[in-house]
């Protein structure tokens, strides 16, 4: 199916502002759909589910329908899904629950790869509870996580694993289904952060064999509004509640506080533009005039997706590469179209504020990614870095490269 990227663009009032975003690490723009349906939502009388008035009944039925659209997403069950503000949140409230297999004698594994939020929560709960902490490092020769090092970090005292599916600064996919395998082998549980690999292509819980899957709809366009996906929703009744509710159970032990059902309508909303990014046909957008699940309809759209979004990826690559003073980083035809880059030197703000000055968005990087410390980006000055949207453009990456170009 053809991707129609101007009739993508129709649905995000945003860009009309002029600038072009460049900047899908923090999230990328939000459709109208989704912004309307928040808005309705708003206007519409909400309150707790366990009544028997309709809005409860109007929130029971959003609360059900966000843990199937997240199932819809990454082909899992909706009594796996575990709904809350963000990923890093829930990332937190899971480090918690998981204290019966972490203590003295057990092991972390961590990925100098991963954002912070599915490493800190892990550095946290071994403070907590005295478990070792062990690191899979970069290759800072070709930027990969290399899946052979597992082998040797992965053992009998392995209580968990955690591992991103694709890396935000470098764009690069580590092999999740081999180190999952190797976890599940050791009776470790896997905890893969998939927040920057959803918005781009299909995502299947079981074939990543990710025991876990943390998921932010900010990224892809949606509320804010996180979700943690158990493959298996039973491994949830094997962890501690942190519900302030003594009788929750399943994903409501995970689940603190009142949900916001404004932002869980907002949530479903979003992915339905994801299941209709294929097709400039409005009412593909809300699930109409189709037969097809809307799990069908995820894969074809995110497929199509992909397979746009490589030949404009390449294009910003070998664009970049062709500038005598950039280093780009990261950039695997295998990853997801995010990657970072220097200027040699020019300082990476300096190269952030000339993009903007020409109207693009685009991230400093200086501190806080292991990754990029990892590869010494902090002793040229930091790293800028650059995602493309679901509506990004040629004639946006070209600008981007004439404004890079003009700094030589």
């Amino acid at each position: 199916m053809e991707y129609d990227v101007w009739g993508v663009r129709g649905l995000f009032p945003s860009l009309g502002d002029g600038w072009i975003h460049l900047d899908s690490q923090v999230g990328m723009q939000i459709a109208d759909s989704v912004a309307r349906t928040v808005s309705t939502a708003f206007r519409t009388s909400v309150s707790d589910p366990a009544g028997a008035y309709p809005s409860a009944r109007r929130s029971a039925g959003i609360l059900d329908t966000a843990r199937a659209a997240v199932a819809d997403l990454v082909g899992a069950d909706p009594a796996g899904v575990v709904l809350g503000p963000n990923r890093a949140t829930l990332l937190a409230r899971l480090g918690e629950a998981a204290r019966r297999r972490l203590g003295i004698g057990t092991e972390i594994v961590l990925s100098r790869v991963d954002d912070e939020e599915n490493i800190t929560p892990w550095l946290r709960a071994a403070h907590l509870y005295g478990s070792y902490v062990r690191w899979a490092e970069v290759d800072i020769e070709n930027f990969e996580l290399p899946t052979w090092q597992y082998a040797d970090l992965i053992g009998e005292a392995t209580a968990l694993v955690a591992v991103t599916a694709a890396s935000s600064t470098l764009g690069v996919k580590p092999e999740v289904s081999a180190v999952a395998k190797l976890a599940s082998a050791a009776g470790a549980l896997t905890v893969v952060d998939a927040a920057f690999l959803a918005p781009y292509e299909p995502v299947d819980i079981h074939e990543l064999g990710a025991d876990v899957l943390a998921l932010d709809a900010a990224i892809w366009g949606g509320p804010p509004v996180g979700a943690l996906v158990f493959r298996d929703p039973a491994v949830i009744d094997r962890l501690e509640r942190v519900a302030i509710d003594p009788t929750a159970t399943g994903p409501a032990m995970l689940e603190v506080g009142a949900h916001q059902y404004a932002m869980l309508a907002g949530m479903v909303a979003s992915i339905e533009v994801l299941a209709g990014l294929a097709s400039s046909d409005a009412q593909s957008h809300r699930g109409f005039g189709t037969t097809d699940s809307r799990r069908e309809r995820v894969v074809r759209s995110m497929t199509a997706l992909r397979a746009h979004q490589a030949g404009l990826f390449d294009h910003l690559v070998g664009s970049l590469r062709s500038l005598p003073l950039v280093m780009v980083l990261g950039a695997r035809s295998a990853g997801v179209p995010m990657l970072s880059f220097t200027v040699a030197g020019v300082p990476a703000n300096r190269v952030t504020q000339r993009l903007a000055d020409n109207g693009i968005c685009a991230l400093t990087s200086r501190g806080g990614s292991r990754v990029l410390e990892a590869i010494g980006v902090g002793e040229v000055g930091g790293a800028v870095t650059v995602g493309l949207g679901h509506y990004s453009t040629v004639h946006e990456v070209d600008q981007l490269v004439r404004v890079v170009a003009s700094l030589g």
